[in-house]
């Protein structure tokens, strides 16, 4: 697939689930998606080093003839997107966590941020943080190692269940929603309702779906008819890391 498509890439197969909904909202459109599955977890990285794995796969997308670039990863967002804008004339679109929409639904209320420390220490989520810490209680949680335990599948493990119990777990009952601020974590929004409760889970994948689309509409690029295809690369080159991928896009969530 060259040229006329959707780049999608992640610091890992967490940004499948932003593609399922790009794919849900552009059914027309060709999408590329590249998980760096080599070097995950980015949220556990230097800012340095996230912002030249980004750009370097951004680059090759760019390169190969991508139309927009879809950064799926809130940590490369923050660190690199903005760079990147500046650097290439098309559209490069971001994630951030969903705090705006959480706090917009449940004026009031205590919201838990899930998210990789990384994401939680830069600028871009200080500053959100800041707009809306006087409309609700805001509690950043940062879930090192939540990501890279992801990227292993099997979602049922008692492991798993375990490391969510001891990030969310002394909230359980206590809180009115969560913000999904990886884009991992929504594959396991079951997993941490059975710690937490009955919550209200956000998370930042729809919105980018539209700006993606109306990007791409005002550019004049936007595919109307057709079916789009949906290709799915790794830097775990194997059969093995490419069949997980796909069972992550097409599994209930």
């Amino acid at each position: 697939m060259a040229g006329d498509f959707v780049g999608v890439m992640d610091s890992g197969l967490g940004g499948i689930s932003v593609l399922r909904e790009l794919v849900r909202v552009l059914p027309h459109e060709d999408f590329r998606f590249f998980g760096d599955s080599a070097h995950n977890p980015y949220g556990e990285k230097t800012d340095e080093q996230v912002r030249a794995l980004t750009g370097d796969i951004v680059g090759r997308m760019v390169d190969d003839g991508a139309k927009a670039v879809v950064i799926a990863c809130n940590t490369a967002t923050s660190a690199a997107a903005a760079s990147l804008r500046s650097q290439y004339d098309l559209p490069i679109i971001g994630v951030e966590p969903a705090l705006k929409p959480a706090c917009e639904a449940l004026p009031g209320g205590r919201i838990l941020v899930m998210a990789t420390p990384v994401t939680l220490r830069l600028d871009k989520f200080q500053q959100l943080e800041h707009e809306f810490d006087h409309t609700c209680d805001i509690v950043p949680v940062p879930c090192a190692g939540l990501a890279g335990r992801i990227e292993q599948g099997d979602l049922d493990a008692p492991d798993l269940h375990g490391l969510l119990e001891s990030l969310v777990g002394p909230y359980a009952g206590a809180v009115d929603g969560v913000v999904l601020g990886c884009t991992h974590y929504p594959f396991v929004r079951r997993q941490i309702a059975e710690v937490l409760g009955d919550v209200r889970f956000f998370d930042g994948a729809a919105g980018t779906a539209r700006q993606t689309r109306r990007l791409l509409a005002a550019r004049g690029e936007l595919r109307e008819s057709g079916e789009g295809e949906v290709t799915l690369q790794s830097s775990i080159d194997t059969p093995e890391e490419l069949a997980l991928y796909r069972r992550f896009f097409t599994c209930e969530m």
